[in-house]
This record gives structure tokens, C-alpha cells and sequence, in this order.
């Protein structure tokens, strides 16, 4: 057997590595040999991550200095080495680093037994930021930038209002009413000092009055230092969970995290919270179209720009009577057909078997339910019922008033129409008695 000194003698022959002055191998040898080993044998050395050791070494004896420096470098490589020894076993490049570790400390009069260098690696990355949780409060920004925070003092709290939009479409306007609508094309939900809101509805059938949302837009204008102007963009099948600049918040400012894309469900859920003005938007897609609804103070609401004309902002005064569809007479319509046998609509639903549908989701029988039963037979898309049941769930977790969750129909009863048809003979009587009076004056005189 050879004595160990002329072993490592020999090695470099065969290509191991090179000795530099006093016998010292280059670590950028080294390198290059564990290198050869990797690119032939790429999956193995990945998996036993002998690589780690390996740059460990390489920064650690990147510069020279004394003998019993480069030792302890050697001593942390070999410490490293016999860690990977369980997954590494089979692997070429572990084995090769083994007989050169042995060679090295051979060179140099190495003892194996002796403290380590601390090896010279770059720190590892700083850990990512805390997510933000809805019932978390993260700021370190100015007040400014926090709703709340901004007013002044001994006010009172503010009175947050919901809007939603949804369905056929449906509209829950910011005041809770309750309107059925065409609004084919674009139209304007939302539009004040801070931000717009803009939704695109497409027919649901060729040739039925009935539309529903297929685009979404939201622009957050720039406000003081905390937010540069966002636009939030969604259409069917594509519900990003980023601005259109590919950010997720308001950009550099120092108040930036006050506006923030959440996605809740990839492609089915999002919600974006701009605390700065206090409003939370959720924006879903449910089958082919979207749903939108809002939280929002009622003074940034009503924070109309000069000179602007709020007529046709649907969230603030519903949609225009010219485009809302008569919800009752519909039903009644319907419901009359289905009696006579007909199914009353393009729909495969009857308005019995519509109504069944929406009663396992929406038991009570306010205007989410009668909007489901509305859908159905519109469109016969039993996706329109999960959007209904959705669009009730945004109002529990956005409405501030627990006993205006639902709405219900608020038909002329037939006591006040009875009382109307009263009336008239009533007035008639009065007009009579006053022509009687001055016909009677006129005769006196």
C-alpha cells in the first residue's frame, strides 16, 4: 500500500487538481472537477445537494491566508460533506469530494479534529413581508393614509353602505334598493373624487332582454402620498389577482399597502381593500360572468367632483327607468304560463322547479331569492343561482346593518289601492259641494 503522501502525489496526475504554490490545489480546480460530475450527472447531485458544500469551500477560500485558516476551511467542507452522506451515497461527485477532502488535509497537515472556519456565504434573503390578514391592522404609514385615522377627532363613526351588482343583472343600489336592469353595454356603477367603477354587460340569450357582466373596471386615482393611480381590469375567464401593471399594491408611496389585490379563490374570488378611503370591493366570477360589490363610507361615496352630473352612477341612483325591467310582472307572467302549461321562458325550468332550485341556497323568500327564480328562467344557467347566493353573502359581510340584509318586495297592497279608489268619489263629492256654494253666493247677490 502506498504511503499517503504519495497517493495525493498521484491524484493530481489523474486530474483531481492542480497544485498552486506551497502545494496549495486551486479551489477554482476544485470547482471544475465537481463541476465535470454535475453536468453528467445532473439529477444526483441536485438531489444530495453536495453543491452547497461545494460554493461553502469556494467562498471560504476564495482569498489566501494562513495555513491554519485554510484547514479550518477544509475541516468545515468535510463537516458538510458528511452531512449529505445519507442522500448522497450513490453519487459520483460526493465520493470525488471525499478523496479530495482526504488529499487536502493530507497536503497542508491538516488534523481532522479542530475547530471550523465560519464560511463566508452570502446571507440568506430576508424572510418575505407578513401577509396582512383581513383582521390584522399592518400600517406604519401616515394617518393620511388610513381612513379612520384621517378624521378628525370626537366625530362619529363613519356610516359604511353597500352596493352590489350581479346576476341578470341585479342592482343593490348604495341607498338598498332594489332594481332589476338591461344596461346592455358599458355603464358606470361608481364615480367620485377617488375612484371609478365601470361593468360591460352582454346578453345572456340572443334576443332576451336579460345581460350580465362579462368586464369589470376600477380605476383608484392617485391620492396624496399614499397611492399612485391603479386600474384593476377583470373579464370573463380572466380574474387577475394584480393591477394591470402586474402590482398588487399602490405602488412606491409610503402609504402604498393601504391598497391591496387579496386573491381569495384563483379565478372564482377577489377582494381588494383600499383602507385609505375605508372601501372594500369583492369581485367574483361565478360561470361565465362576473359579480361586483362594494363597501364604502357614505361621505366618500358622496364626494361628487364640481361640476359632475351623477345621474347615470348606478350604485348611487339605480338604473334608469327606461332600463329596468318590471321584476313583478314578469313573475306574474311566469307563474300564469306555467299554470297553462307553457314553461314561460327560453329556459329548461319551470317556475316551480326554478323556485325549488333557489330554495336550497336562499330559504328566505326576499329579492336575492326572487332574483334567482328570475334568472333561472331568463337564462336557465343554474350558475345564476350560486351568484345570487354569493351576492347575499358579500351583503352579511359588508353591510353594516345586520337587519337590512334582506329586501323584500314592496307591491302596491290592495288596502292602499282600495283606499285610492276611495278616493275619487270622495273628490268628486268636494267639487261638487264647492260649485253648489257659489252657484248659492251668485244667487244671493
Amino acid at each position: 500500500m502506498q504511503p499517503l503522501r504519495e497517493r495525493s502525489a498521484v491524484r493530481p496526475r489523474a486530474g483531481w487538481m492542480v497544485m498552486g504554490e506551497r502545494g496549495r490545489p486551486s479551489a477554482l480546480e476544485v470547482c471544475g472537477f465537481l463541476a465535470v460530475f454535475v453536468a453528467l450527472f445532473p439529477s444526483a447531485s441536485l438531489q444530495c445537494k453536495i453543491l452547497k458544500c461545494n460554493s461553502e469551500f469556494w467562498a471560504s477560500t476564495s482569498n489566501s491566508g494562513p495555513e491554519e485558516e485554510y484547514c479550518k476551511a477544509v475541516r468545515a467542507y468535510n463537516s458538510c460533506v458528511r452531512r449529505t452522506a445519507r442522500t448522497c451515497r450513490g453519487d459520483l461527485t460526493y465520493h470525488s469530494a471525499q478523496h479530495g477532502i482526504e488529499d487536502l488535509m493530507s497536503q497542508h497537515n491538516c488534523s481532522k479534529e479542530g475547530p471550523t472556519s465560519a464560511t463566508r456565504i452570502p446571507p440568506p434573503p430576508p424572510p418575505p413581508p407578513a401577509v396582512v390578514t383581513d383582521s390584522q391592522e399592518l400600517f406604519n404609514g401616515p394617518d393620511a393614509c388610513h381612513y379612520e385615522r384621517s378624521l378628525p377627532r370626537d366625530t362619529p363613526p363613519p356610516n359604511y353602505i353597500h352596493c352590489g351588482f350581479f346576476g341578470d343583472p341585479h342592482l343593490r343600489t348604495f341607498g338598498d334598493d332594489f332594481q332589476t336592469c338591461k344596461v346592455e353595454g358599458a355603464w358606470p356603477l361608481i364615480h367620485n373624487k377617488y375612484l371609478s367603477v365601470q361593468v360591460t354587460n352582454s346578453p345572456v340569450v340572443p334576443g332576451s332582454l336579460a345581460t350580465a357582466t362579462s368586464k369589470l373596471t376600477i380605476i383608484f386615482k392617485n391620492f396624496q402620498e399614499c397611492v399612485d393611480q391603479k386600474m384593476y381590469h377583470a373579464e370573463t375567464d380572466e380574474l387577475p389577482a394584480a393591477f394591470a401593471d402586474g402590482s398588487k399594491n399602490g405602488g412606491d408611496r409610503h402609504g402604498a399597502n393601504t391598497l391591496r389585490v387579496v386573491e381569495k379563490a384563483p379565478g372564482q374570488h377577489v377582494e381588494i381593500q383600499a383602507r385609505y378611503i375605508g372601501t372594500t370591493i369583492v369581485v367574483r366570477q361565478v360561470g361565465r360572468y362576473l359579480t361586483f360589490a362594494v363597501r364604502m363610507p357614505e361621505d366618500i361615496v358622496n364626494s361628487v367632483e364640481e361640476g359632475d352630473d351623477q345621474d347615470l352612477y348606478l350604485c348611487l341612483h339605480g338604473c334608469p327607468a327606461n332600463q329596468r325591467i318590471d321584476f313583478g310582472n314578469f313573475r306574474v307572467r311566469a307563474a300564469a304560463e306555467a299554470h297553462g302549461g307553457a314553461g314561460g321562458s327560453r329556459s329548461s325550468f319551470s317556475y316551480q322547479s326554478a323556485k325549488a332550485k333557489c330554495k336550497e341556497r336562499l330559504p328566505v323568500e326576499d329579492l336575492y331569492f326572487q332574483s334567482c327564480v328570475f334568472d333561472l328562467l331568463s337564462s336557465g344557467d343554474i350558475n345564476f343561482t350560486i351568484a345570487a347566493y354569493y351576492a347575499f353573502e358579500d351583503v352579511k359581510m359588508l353591510h353594516s346593518h345586520s337587519n337590512r340584509y334582506h329586501i323584500f318586495e314592496k307591491p302596491l297592497s290592495s288596502s292602499a289601492a282600495r283606499g285610492g279608489r276611495d278616493l275619487l268619489p270622495c273628490l268628486f263629492l268636494s267639487l261638487l259641494a264647492a260649485l253648489l256654494w257659489t252657484e248659492s253666493r251668485a244667487f244671493h247677490l
